[in-house]
This record gives structure tokens, C-alpha cells and sequence, in this order.
């Protein structure tokens, strides 16, 4: 009996110990953030030169994505997100008047950024990198730790969703469109 007793109980530790990493990854690379939350405000560096404040956008609809040049995930979403951006980017809401993305770059090479940038058509304005990869302050302040993550912002700065994919960012911001 007590030779059965040894490998039950290793087997009980050993799926106790990985339900306890399944569920601290969880807990980790879960977005810092929920619906109903304010976005802290930031300020940055675009890639321009000019300053930035999270708050100037105040009064529209806002993405704003975590994604590096590195990620394949983050590059195959950056299409939906330059689809979504021709789309609604000038359109009139009822509550918001257009939409912006802020790109920040979760990246250790600028040229690497700025190319993946150019290759994926991001035309808007608001790129941000500190090239920190996610010890970025941005990365820290709104906790990320895997990416892609994008939160949408309301036109007061709360976030209405986190992480949504081209169909439920599509279905949102098309339900909010002045008839």
C-alpha cells in the first residue's frame, strides 16, 4: 500500500505546482486594466520628435496597442487595426468625433520599429517607443507583459474593452456611428 501511496502523491504535487503556474501566468499577462477603468494619462515622445499627452485625445474614440516589430501576432493585428483606422478614423459618432491609435512599441531596436511601421502601413501619428522593450514606463504603468494588448478608450478616457478583434472593434464603433 505504501508503494502506491509515493507516485499518487507525486503526481498530486506535480499537478498542484502546475495549476499554480497556469494560474499565476494568468494573473500576470492579464491586462492591468478592465472595462469601466479610467486610461492613466501619459505623456511620451512620438516618433516624430513632438510631445504627446494621452489626454490631448480627449473627445474621441481611442486604441491604444501594445505590439513590437518582433511579434508575429502583433503584425498579423496590425492589419485589422489599419483596416479598422481607414474605416472610422474621420467617421462622426454620436459621442466622439473620430478615432485615433496610439502605437506604443514594446521594442528593442528603433530601426527594426520603424521599419515594421512602414512595412504594415500604420499611418497615424501617435507611434511611441522608448526602445525598453516592456520595461517602457508606458509598459509598466499600464502593466503589460505579452502583447499584443490594446485597450479602446471612450471619448472621456475610460476604457470601454481590452484586447478586441477586428469584428468586436467593428460591431462597437459602427453600433456608435451618427445615422
Amino acid at each position: 500500500m505504501k508503494s502506491l501511496l509515493k507516485p499518487v502523491n507525486a503526481s498530486i504535487a506535480i499537478a498542484l505546482l502546475l495549476s499554480a503556474a497556469l494560474i499565476g501566468k494568468y494573473y500576470y499577462s492579464s491586462p492591468k486594466f478592465i472595462a469601466g477603468d479610467r486610461a492613466l494619462e501619459f505623456s511620451a515622445t512620438l516618433m516624430d520628435g513632438s510631445s504627446f499627452n494621452l489626454s490631448d485625445l480627449r473627445g474621441k474614440y481611442v486604441i491604444v496597442d501594445f505590439w513590437g516589430s518582433w511579434c508575429g501576432p502583433c503584425r498579423v493585428a496590425n492589419n485589422d487595426l489599419v483596416r479598422i483606422y481607414r474605416k472610422f478614423n474621420t467617421a462622426k459618432f454620436n459621442d466622439a468625433d473620430g478615432l485615433e491609435i496610439v502605437s506604443i512599441g514594446v521594442e528593442k531596436d528603433r530601426d527594426s520599429w520603424q521599419r515594421a511601421i512602414l512595412q504594415d502601413e500604420l499611418s497615424w501619428k501617435y507611434h511611441i517607443s522608448t526602445v525598453q522593450n516592456f520595461d517602457s514606463p508606458i509598459a509598466k504603468l499600464y502593466g503589460v507583459h505579452e502583447i499584443p494588448t490594446s485597450y479602446l478608450l471612450n471619448e472621456q478616457g475610460v476604457i470601454m474593452g481590452v484586447n478586441y478583434d477586428y469584428e468586436n472593434l467593428n460591431r462597437i464603433l459602427s453600433a456608435r456611428l451618427k445615422n
